[in-house]
């Protein structure tokens, strides 16, 4: 990693939006005002007159812009070579990258790294419309649940494990040698487990536990194999969950380990970055590098601002920031 970061990108910020705009505009320049494609004119950085580095103008609608319009860098002051290394430190740090590490590394405050930790999860969180299903052409997926938090969790019969009152509730589908994708859920009812399982494909063959929310689930599949852990059963042939806990464990020692505590209305961030992570790990061929670029295609159109995610003086992990 330390030789990735070398690359001139990292270091000088000029680089950093040659780097980026290659990326975003990859066929020239376009306007996010308009979206003209032609007659854009760079403007020359001149500290000066307080010209901007990658400032361009607009021969249609006059504007001016840059590459971080549109995307999570926008109104961002933290230049854009910062911005860069952020990306390539959570891409390759298998269990996340805490803010105060962050903060340490970067040379930048707390606030404002938790604050770039935030967007950059925003950046990996997959859209619905172009994520796609999971499974699909009868291949197997599984799905399980898992709760979050310290409260007491206990075990019902025919039911499987129930979180205390306080915990937070997370359901995941995982594809075998695949990709995964977890959602925050409300509760174990069938109105829930219905919203979170519409991202498996139907023709694919779905492996549970034996909690009754799946048994009739299970029938929209092609297939549905189960296995009885109240029995002590946790593998029956190809039947098992095994890689979805798999899944729930790296997540929960990211959690616990390296942020620590996270509340209910960021939960959905962090399950992002640590589905994206899984979803293109170094068994499928990506390594740290491939990770990043595939990281900086999701800045666009994902603008988030301070407000909107900070509406109490505690941040994600628990600490005071101001």
């Amino acid at each position: 990693m330390a030789s990735a970061l070398s690359a001139p990108h990292f270091h000088n910020e000029a680089a950093a939006f040659r780097y980026v705009e290659a990326r975003i505009w990859p066929d020239g320049p376009v306007c996010p005002h308009c979206g003209c494609t032609g007659r854009i004119s760079a403007i020359k950085p001149n500290p000066a007159k307080r010209v901007r580095l990658g400032l361009k103008k607009c021969g249609d609608c006059k504007k001016q812009f840059t590459v971080k319009v549109g995307t999570v860098f926008e109104q961002s002051h933290v230049p854009l070579n910062v911005w860069l290394q952020t990306i390539a430190l959570i891409c390759s740090s298998k269990k996340g990258f805490s803010s105060n590490q962050l903060a340490r590394v970067l040379g930048v405050t707390l606030k404002t790294a938790w604050f770039m930790g935030h967007r950059i999860r925003e950046a990996l969180a997959v859209d619905d419309d172009d994520g796609g299903l999971l499974g699909g052409g009868g291949s197997v997926i599984e799905a399980d649940e898992t709760f979050l938090g310290h409260e007491a969790k206990s075990f019902v019969s025919g039911k499987g494990w129930r979180g205390g009152s306080g915990q937070k509730k997370i359901l995941a589908v995982v594809e075998r040698k695949g990709r995964v994708r977890s959602v925050k859920i409300d509760s174990l009812h069938k109105p829930e487990i219905v919203r979170a399982l519409e991202i498996g494909a139907r023709d694919s063959i779905l492996s549970t536990d034996e909690a009754q929310h799946y048994r009739r689930l299970g029938k929209e599949f092609i297939g549905h194999m189960t296995v009885e852990h109240s029995a002590d059963e946790y593998v029956r042939g190809e039947a098992h969950t095994n890689t979805v806990e798999g899944v729930f464990s790296i997540f929960k020692r990211g959690m616990r380990g390296i942020y620590q505590h996270c509340s209910e209305k960021h939960l959905h961030r962090y399950l992002a970055e640590f589905d994206f992570r899984y979803s293109n790990r170094a068994k499928l061929g990506i390594d740290d590098a491939a990770r990043a670029e595939l990281a900086l295609k999701g800045i666009v159109g994902k603008r988030l601002t301070y407000r909107t995610t900070s509406a109490s003086r505690a941040d994600a992990e628990g600490r005071i920031v101001w």
